[in-house]
């Protein structure tokens, strides 16, 4: 059996260790001047907009709600349909800078759904590309992506700038 070392991935590992700790929570109430860091890119009425740090496609993002809530019963109203609209605008982002032939969109709900964050509510936007998996995630459970994340965080946050939160 071949190994492939990804120690990067220990703070996510290890951040969710702590049952106090929302990851998610902490970004969202960070200094506005740091979202480039957290990779915010856009800051609505009730969610923002931030890239996901361990992507399974180039251009995956999240929509995040800032309320604390696990599950879509906890989440107001204001913030379903605003997540919703968000999930629009997304997919014109997308479509504008990376031409996908589909999207998937889902919200995992607890750990044993494949909610890597179990106790906060959030909407995964990937842009998908027809053969876009190959071997290297079939056989080795590895992705490859071309592009890193301060590329896609360029292209993505201009098409936000000019909206309203």
């Amino acid at each position: 059996m071949d190994y492939l070392w990804t120690p990067w991935r220990y703070q996510y590992v290890n951040q969710n260790s702590d049952e106090q700790r929302c990851v998610l929570c902490e970004m969202a109430q960070a200094d506005v001047r740091h979202d480039p860091e957290h990779l915010i890119f856009h800051r609505a009425r009730h969610n923002y907009l931030v890239l996901n740090r361990y992507p399974y496609t180039t251009g995956h993002c999240m929509i995040v709600p800032y309320a604390h809530v696990g599950d879509l019963n906890s989440a107001t109203t204001e913030t379903l349909t605003e997540m919703a609209l968000l999930a629009r605008d997304l997919e014109r982002a997308l479509e504008a800078n990376y031409h996908p032939n589909g999207y998937n969109l889902g919200i995992n709900i607890g750990r044993s759904a494949g909610a890597g964050i179990d106790r906060h509510l959030h909407l995964h936007v990937l842009p998908r590309w027809a053969g876009d998996t190959n071997f290297m995630t079939v056989t080795a459970e590895t992705r490859v992506l071309p592009e890193d994340l301060s590329t896609t965080y360029k292209k993505l946050a201009p098409f936000f700038t000019s909206k309203v939160g």
